[in-house]
């Protein structure tokens, strides 16, 4: 596990993920898809684990963010099918990311958009630093760990 002490990293919200797996539609309006994990590549955005092999899970259009705006990003995620925990929130970044070389760290305002110059690939042991470096930012409320190879939206990091 990586840690920074001044960061806390944050899940997708369990009202959230509840209303998916019990089949909400997602950000375009469309019912999650349902498939069934070969047991690589395929990260729950709740419990912030790996689904395994044989278990069921759910592929949906997810917009982390509280309106539709430019820069309010929609794209595929991962959801176990069935309910599971939620990860804890605190500093560790969850041991399923250490796998991947690297991640994007994106800014963003109190207004929910991007703040420029702030997004890059980070190495993954270097996130939690890169992570504390941006919100020390006054302009920066939160940062997204996006995908760096398909942008695909992975947690939430504020302030602790």
């Amino acid at each position: 596990m990586i840690t920074a002490p001044a960061i806390r990293i944050l899940a997708m919200p369990t009202d959230q993920a509840r209303a998916y797996q019990a089949g909400a539609p997602d950000a375009y309006g469309l019912a999650p898809e349902r498939k069934t994990s070969d047991g690589s590549g395929v990260p729950c955005r709740h419990c912030l684990r790996c689904v395994a092999a044989g278990e069921a899970y759910l592929v949906l259009a997810y917009r982390p963010f509280p309106a539709l705006q430019p820069y309010a990003e929609t794209g595929p995620v991962f959801l176990h099918a069935r309910e599971c925990g939620r990860a804890e929130e605190g500093a560790d970044l969850p041991a399923m990311f250490a796998a991947t070389p690297d991640y994007i760290l994106r800014g963003y305002g109190a207004d929910d958009r991007i703040v420029y110059g702030t997004g890059g690939v980070v190495p993954t042991a270097g996130i939690p630093a890169r992570a504390v470096e941006l919100l020390e930012r006054d302009d920066i409320a939160y940062v997204h760990m996006r995908s760096a190879r398909n942008n695909c939206y992975q947690l939430r990091i504020e302030r602790a």
